[in-house]
Formats: structure tokens, sequence, C-alpha cells
């Protein structure tokens, strides 16, 4: 099968996956954003994924996405817009490249220190920067993000939250996590279902702030995330294979 149709096929059955896993649970398949992780991948898989239709693509390193997006945006043949997400760790004096490349949508703010670098480059450039907040909920040391391991929202992501409502320039949108990787997808479940409660507790004690997003869900555990209120999984090897 050659490398065209065969990217178009995995998004395909990716998108009958997230299909059955609403049904299982009485949601609209539509509530769900399929964002395919492009890192470590060529021009050419990401233009064959907007071929088929696929137009979220989430990166995770600022300088490969830096030279891979303009490309990317001068080949596409499409009417529709391509949309481009930062998941990986940002640095804090990576904050200004972020700003500058334009994401719709920020993954992975872990700090409120990353948040005010954020906020600042984008008053400076007239930006409104959309983004995630990044929270551990499994409590392994190697994951990034707020330590929420317990269902009530931990004093220093209060505390945080509390400050960020004064950053004109971010508009949180919700949370992102990312699960243990393990042989057996219920085992996340449990992560899943304490991203959903901390999501219910921070919509009430903030309600001012647009809590409509859970990013959730990858290649091994997709399915179960979305049972769980996942409104984007973020699915790289189902789509374009193995990473080199």
């Amino acid at each position: 099968m050659n490398r065209v149709l065969d990217i178009a096929d995995n998004i395909a059955t990716v998108q009958e996956r997230i299909a059955s896993a609403c049904q299982r649970v009485g949601r609209n398949p539509s509530d769900v954003q399929l964002v395919a992780i492009s890192k470590k991948k060529p021009v050419a898989d990401i233009l064959d994924a907007i071929a088929a239709g696929q137009m979220d693509f989430g990166e995770n390193r600022i300088e490969e996405a830096a030279a891979k997006i303009p490309e990317v945006m001068a080949q596409a043949q499409t009417d529709a817009p391509v949309k481009w997400h930062m998941v990986g760790h940002i640095q804090s004096r990576k904050a200004r490249d972020v700003v500058h490349q334009n994401y719709d949508l920020i993954h992975s703010v872990d700090s409120a220190k990353l948040a005010r670098k954020l906020n600042d480059n984008a008053s400076e450039s007239g930006q409104t920067m959309p983004v995630l907040l990044e929270v551990n909920v499994s409590g392994e040391a190697a994951k990034s993000g707020w330590d929420a391991k317990s269902e009530t929202i931990a004093a220093e992501l209060r505390t945080d939250i509390e400050a960020m409502l004064q950053f004109e320039h971010l508009q949180i949108q919700g949370l992102m996590t990312m699960a243990p990787l393990v042989q057996n997808a219920e085992a996340t479940r449990p992560v899943f279902q304490s991203l959903a409660r901390l999501r219910a507790l921070l919509r009430e004690e903030f309600p001012a702030l647009d809590w409509r997003h859970l990013s959730m869900g990858m290649t091994n555990d997709y399915e179960v995330a979305i049972e769980e209120g996942a409104t984007i999984v973020r699915i790289g090897r189902a789509i374009f294979g193995e990473r080199p």
C-alpha cells in the first residue's frame, strides 16, 4: 500500500474508533477533536494527512516546528484552515518563540512562570493565546505539570489560577494530562476520571474561565479517554506509524 493511502486509511480507522467509543457512552463524535501528532515526521507525511482531511497537527519541539510549519503551509492544497498545536514541554526562555509561531492551541502550560512569560509576550505582539493547563494526575516524577494527584484542588494550582486570572492575553480553555504508558489501556481510566473530576471542581471555583477542553488520550489509550470525557485526543503512531 502506498504511503498516501496508508495514512488515509489509518486516519479513517482512528475516526471509526473515536465514533465507537463515543457511541458506547452516548457522546457525539463531533465533540472529540483529533490532533495528529506529527513530531519527527516529514512534511510529506503531514501533506498526505491533510489530503486525507486531517487539519489539526501537534508538534512538541519548537525548533522542529519552526522549520516544518511554514513548509507545510506553503504546500498544503486545501481551502480548510490547517491548525497547529504545541503539545511539548516549553522552557520559559522559549515563550517568545512559541508566541511568534502562532499556535492555535498550546496544551502544555505547566507553571505560573511559563504562563506569565507567554502572557507578556502575547501582550507585546497584540495576541491572545489559547492554552491548556497541564496537570500531573498520575504523580509520575517524569511528568510535567501541576501536581494534582488528589481529587481536591491542590493549593498551588488554586493559587496559580487565581494569579492567571489577571493574564489578559491568555485564554485558559481547559486541562491536559498524560497517562502512564501501560500495556492494558483500562489501567489508565482512573487518571482520566481524575482529570475530569478536577475540571468539574475548577469549573465551580473559577466560573469566569473557559473549561471546555480535556486533552487526554494517545494512541495506546484514547478510547478509554474518550469514554471519560476527552474533547481532544493526541494521536501519532496510529496515524503515522512508529517514530524514528
